[in-house]
């Protein structure tokens, strides 16, 4: 069983990845007043002493804990570390993602550090800090005190001496509800919205104290640190891993990240041009290296080094993917600097792909190396990259991938098909493959919709994924967040379900691609039950008067570049009515709104 610590962002993004497993889990918070939504897990509240830990721990076959806990709530971690030590239990610290630290603020380590060369102060690190600032007011500073607007805050607040006229509440995270000299707040990371609080403060003009966040020495060798989901589950998989039936794996984007920042890194290492703050120049090269994915967490990825070369083995976890054990290579090397141009070059070598036709992120003759990959092996070469002598020597950084054996692996993938010639694809949006079980993925869905339900949302919007639901978030800024389903491929199997549970409402957002397969009567979009059909997609151009020639498009959203901007309405609007009258049959009893979304987030 799987205890979590949580109470904050981090707690919820830990239930939503636990979720996914179907399994029993455990949630503690200190107060029991967050709102969250358990569909598997089991929620207990109130805080628990090393003792009492350390007793729920055993008698209830706790083998993993979760420390999703705010960074400075210090004496959980403390009791947590204990518990992990007197048990032999692992620990996976779930941390934020802090940016740099802005030189403009001053930083203290405690309270007692706060300055007294000012007179009003605007204290927004919770009313449990009160007591520890009391004694600037001994000194003639006027300290005013943001708390929560709950009756538990204020009645802590007035215990601890604050009075009326100090307490001031939260209506926005970002609110700044009172004139003063100078604001201290806590180093919350990017999910506390520090930076957000910085640039409101800045705005007025005010002093900015910040308090650092406490390190966590006091976690044993027993502990992983993550600071994102993926980095979660397969820090899960990894200490639990019959807890997810199935487990995930890497995108070739990833595997080529890795293996290009563990090439850069031999480079550097060879040439003795460059320290960084990721690595410490050990005689010996790292076994893993650091990857920070598109969502901005970091996760550590096993590499290998050959002569002159970095690789990194394609791991899919339980997916189906025919690239799974191959090895992914880099090499990297210093070349000329472009004038005004990106000081980082990607080139592709043996084994990956080439572009043949339009309609990808490259022209055609570029290697088949996606937008998002190229991005992110950009991003993680970058501090190293500057940190080098490099750029004092008017070079840039030039890397190359190649695939041994990827000319043979690449036909047996839609990759011909496509007009992708020579080798595999490096792909990837997200990083992380999730495995693909359509048993476990409907599973998931009907949780998810049910949950959804709970929430007591007049409507449930149904999206294929994070970028969709992106955009029409937007149109529906009042629902909650339980009301936004991911579908994936499964449209049908979906709709059948909102009808079993009697939702009423279900708005359908879908982008071009998965669109005019759902048009034609494929209730299910995934590549391996569909494709597209160019006669059909013929068929309702002529029905909204549009007169293009797509004999040679190989992706559907070719589609919004070719059509005049007069005729995108009506274009739109005939998928819609086609995915409608496959659609509506499913939910009878109830009202079905369709979305169409370009790649520019314009919704028809």
């Amino acid at each position: 069983m799987i205890i979590v610590f949580g109470g904050t962002t981090e707690g919820r993004k830990a239930v939503e990845v636990l979720e996914e497993a179907g399994n029993a889990y455990y949630y503690s918070t200190k107060t029991g007043e967050q709102d969250i939504a358990l569909h598997h897990g089991h929620r207990i509240d109130g805080a628990l002493d090393a003792e009492a830990m350390q007793a729920f721990c055993r008698e209830h076959d706790i083998r993993l804990i979760v420390d999703a806990a705010h960074p400075f709530a210090s004496q959980l971690h403390q009791t947590i570390a204990q518990a992990s030590e007197a048990l032999n239990i692992p620990v996976i610290r779930y941390e934020r993602i802090y940016p740099p630290r802005d030189p403009d603020i001053t930083w203290i380590d405690d309270y007692s550090q706060v300055p007294t060369d000012i007179n009003t102060l605007l204290a927004t690190t919770g009313v449990q800090s009160i007591s520890k600032l009391k004694p600037l007011e001994a000194q003639g500073i006027k300290v005013f005190y943001r708390i929560l607007n709950r009756d538990s805050s204020i009645a802590l607040a007035k215990k601890q001496g604050a009075t009326d006229d100090q307490l001031c509440f939260y209506e926005d995270a970002n609110d700044i509800p009172v004139e003063a000299e100078a604001i201290l707040l806590k180093e919350s990371g990017l999910s506390g919205g520090f930076p957000e609080k910085v640039e409101a403060a800045k705005a007025r003009g005010m002093r900015i104290i910040a308090l650092k966040r406490p390190q966590c020495s006091m976690f044993n060798g027993q502990c992983s640190m993550v600071n994102g989901p993926y980095g979660l589950r397969r820090a899960v998989e990894k200490l639990f891993p019959e807890f997810y039936p199935l487990h995930s794996g890497l995108t070739t984007g990833t595997c080529a990240t890795a293996a290009a920042v563990a090439a850069t890194f031999q480079l550097l290492k060879k040439e003795a041009l460059a320290d960084s703050s990721l690595f410490t120049l050990h005689s010996s090269l790292p076994d893993e290296v650091p990857v920070v994915l598109p969502n901005g967490e970091t996760i550590m990825v096993a590499v290998g080094y050959g002569n002159g070369y970095a690789y990194c083995i394609k791991e899919a976890g339980d997916d189906p993917d025919v690239t799974n054990g191959i090895e992914v290579r880099a090499k990297a090397h210093p070349q000329p600097l472009p004038k005004g141009g990106e000081p980082v070059a990607i080139e592709g070598g043996e084994g990956v792909g080439t572009f043949t036709l339009p309609g990808f992120d490259f022209p055609p003759g570029s290697p088949a190396i996606n937008k998002a990959p190229r991005e992110m092996i950009r991003q993680n070469l970058k501090e190293l990259y500057e940190h080098s002598t490099l750029p004092s020597l008017g070079e840039g950084l030039g890397v190359g991938l190649f695939v041994p054996h990827g000319t043979e692996i690449a036909r047996r993938t839609f990759n011909p098909r496509l007009g992708i010639e020579g080798g595999i694809s490096i792909i990837g949006v997200s990083g992380i493959v999730k495995p693909f079980s359509e048993v476990a993925f409907i599973d998931s869905i009907r949780k998810c919709m049910t949950v959804a339900q709970a929430s007591g949302s007049e409507r449930v919007v149904i999206n294929s994924g994070g970028k969709s639901e992106r955009f029409v978030k937007a149109l529906y800024p009042t629902l909650p967040q339980q009301a936004f389903v991911e579908y994936g491929n499964y449209i049908g199997e979906t709709l059948k379900i909102a009808h079993e549970l009697g939702i009423k409402n279900v708005t359908l957002g879908v982008m071009l691609g998965k669109a005019v397969k759902l048009a034609a009567g494929h209730l299910d979009t995934h590549s391996r039950k569909a494709t597209m059909d160019k006669d059909f997609i013929r068929q309702m151009l002529a029905e909204a008067g549009c007169d293009i020639d797509i004999s040679d498009i190989t992706l559907a959203r070719e589609l919004w570049e070719r059509l005049p901007s007069e005729k995108l309405q009506a274009f739109a609007s005939t998928i819609i009515r086609h995915c409608a009258t496959h659609c509506n049959p499913l939910l009878p009893n109830g009202t079905l709104t369709i979305l169409l979304i370009d790649d520019e987030g314009n919704i028809y």
